[in-house]
């Protein structure tokens, strides 16, 4: 199959060589991306990028961010609180 840690043959070259399209490749990426978000809705891109070389994939920030926002996933952090009343110190 596709050797993620083979420095003399890229990706996109191995899935040639395997009649295999590149496209595919990305919807495996996509599928443990979703699993690990399911898990841990509050991976944003970065530690996602850590996960998925951890598990041995070599992908970049880039590459996670394409494919989250294809997805249509974010990570859940605290927002701004914008519509509470700021708190006004008046000198009189």
């Amino acid at each position: 199959m596709i050797e993620m840690e083979n420095p003399n043959i890229s990706i996109s070259r191995q899935c040639e060589l395997l009649a295999l399209n590149r496209s595919s490749y990305d919807l495996h990426l996509m599928r443990l991306i979703d699993e690990q978000y399911t898990k841990t809705p509050f991976y944003g891109s970065r530690r996602m990028t850590a996960y998925l070389k951890r598990l041995g994939y070599s992908v970049n920030r880039k590459r996670v961010q394409r494919l989250m926002r294809i997805m249509g996933i974010h990570a859940i952090y605290p927002k701004p609180r914008l519509s509470k009343k700021a708190k006004q110190n008046h000198i009189y």
